[in-house]
């Protein structure tokens, strides 16, 4: 690959790490001021139950994936000089399934009682599922702007522009917590609602719309949906819109099932997604991002060779995310209470969220993973195999999901998440492997296998660290919990740092080389 793409690869991969950074410590005060105002009670569960419809509309309408499906055709039209042709095709897919999600947002909005009842059947309370439908109708017509905010990001990455769509989650989350602790006092969890509707339309849409115009936005509306690029995007787009990815999946069967849990386990299970998939964000989301239009260019070259190379240089250093992911096990109880344990966030409300940390790190490595290997499949333009292949784990997941909630309750749903998630990265990559004939995946396999022995040992190391702490600081607080944390992970970095260089593990050296590097820039 030339120098120079890798350059840029790394550019773009330092503005994105950047953006999911903030937007990832954002959010995680989005999740304290939620904690905060509602605790881990019936009214926190109601408002993450508020998000099933409208995920569920946004899932339909492939509005997360348009930086994956519309890149590649925008990019096309760039790359044959034929700028104007592709703003045509842009105001086609925004005219015609803008109208269709309309409609769709309309249609739930009437039927939100009957498809409350129908996705969490185990929320019985009327006041709970009142408030549920109430909040579900204020945050629908937020879909409708991430779609056509996906859109404008879209034609800012094909044009090599990361910074303003780096800057929509940030604005997001920012709207939400404006919401709570303006409205919150009135409308209680209601407020965070209408955050959630603010932050859509100013972050993922009005700067959006401006940023898109930087790079020469073409707008006007059409609705010709016999146009042969509508049908090519239709065609790339619906196995996604019917597939279950990974993410959709964790939060739709997270809500669902912990609908059957005690009031409160939702909420607690949401605390411990948020807090892991924050590392999983930072090391797999800001390099997948970044890298994927370079992915999809390599693809257009017929450069496979090369871009084998980039997918699995990329997976070694996201190996980094395990022992990470150990260290933060350890300290899930002291994480937890430091960030959270305030307000009507009270001590068992720490216990049961730390109880689903525990488990849900399990599977943070995949949930990194499948960031980068499925964006190998996008950069083909090919969303049916991933669709299928994923939807056929999940499905293999149910199972274990129930057996989960009627053996384990709480710990089970968490434990299903980490398995699930494992399942499906799993046959992604071994399908990948096979079809592109990727000779460096072994490398890659006996890297994680020795990256997993090395933090099961760290971990056991730093546990017994943990509790020499615990006993010299015997009167748990704040204070004294976020003492252990920082010890502990003093001690971790030194053992890694240690292990990396003692065991020869270039891949693990080179990645937390890029890491100090990161961490040190001016």
């Amino acid at each position: 690959m030339a120098r120079s793409v890798q350059a840029k690869v790394g550019i773009a991969s330092l503005i994105m790490m950047g953006s999911v950074l903030l937007s990832r410590v954002i959010g995680l005060l989005r999740e304290i001021v939620i904690a905060y105002v509602g605790g881990a009670d019936g009214a926190v569960d109601a408002y993450l139950v508020a998000f099933i419809i409208p995920d569920i509309l946004n899932h339909a309408a492939a509005s997360g994936f348009l930086s994956i499906t519309f890149i590649p055709i925008f990019a096309g039209y760039l790359a044959r000089d034929r700028e104007e042709a592709g703003w045509q095709v842009f105001s086609t897919i925004l005219s015609v399934f803008g109208c269709l999600l309309a409609i769709g947002i309309v249609l739930a909005w009437f039927f939100a009682p009957q498809l409350i009842a129908l996705v969490s059947p185990g929320l019985k309370e009327p006041a709970y599922r009142t408030l549920a439908v109430r909040m579900t109708r204020i945050i629908l017509p937020a879909q409708l702007f991430f779609f056509a905010g996906g859109l404008l990001m879209a034609v800012q990455f094909a044009k090599e522009r990361f910074f303003i769509p780096a800057l929509a989650p940030l604005l997001y989350n920012l709207g939400i917590i404006a919401g709570g602790l303006l409205l919150g006092p009135r409308l209680g969890m209601e407020g965070f609602s209408w955050g959630v509707l603010a932050g859509a339309i100013i972050g993922n849409f009005a700067v959006q719309l401006w940023g898109a115009r930087k790079v020469g936005l073409q707008f006007r509306i059409s609705l010709q949906y016999t146009h042969p690029e509508v049908k090519k995007y239709l065609k790339v787009t619906l196995p996604l819109m019917l597939g279950l990815t990974m993410l959709f999946s964790t939060e739709f069967f997270l809500k669902f099932f912990g609908s059957y849990l005690p009031r409160g386990d939702i909420a607690s299970l949401n605390y411990a997604l948020r807090v892991m998939l924050i590392l999983a964000a930072l090391f797999g989301q800001a390099i997948g991002t970044a890298a994927f239009p370079f992915m999809a260019r390599l693809v257009a070259e017929n450069k496979f060779g090369e871009m084998n190379h980039l997918l699995n240089n990329t997976l070694k250093y996201l190996a980094l995310v395990i022992p990470f992911a150990a260290l933060l096990m350890v300290l899930r109880y002291e994480v937890v209470w430091v960030l959270f344990q305030r307000g009507q966030f009270d001590a068992a409300a720490t216990r049961q969220t730390a109880v689903a940390l525990g488990y849900l790190l399990i599977g943070v490595g995949a949930f990194a993973v499948q960031t980068v290997v499925v964006r190998g499949y996008y950069a083909m333009q090919d969303t049916l195999f991933p669709a299928i292949y994923s939807t056929i784990a999940v499905l293999f997941s149910l199972p274990i999901y129930y057996a989960g909630l009627q053996v384990m309750g709480l710990k089970g749903v968490a434990l299903a998440i980490s398995l699930s998630s494992i399942l499906q990265v799993l046959l992604l990559y071994l399908v990948w492997n096979r079809r592109t004939g990727n000779t460096e995946s072994r490398a890659v396999y006996i890297l994680y296998l020795q990256t997993i022995g090395i933090s099961v040992v760290v971990g056991l190391i730093l546990h017994g660290f943990r509790h020499v702490l615990l006993k010299l600081f015997d009167v748990p607080t704040v204070w004294t919990s976020f003492a252990v944390a920082v010890l502990t992970g003093i001690v971790f970095l030194g053992l890694i740092i240690l292990t990396a260089y003692l065991l020869r593990l270039e891949a693990l050296i080179a990645g937390l080389q890029r890491l100090k590097r990161l961490v040190w820039k001016k």
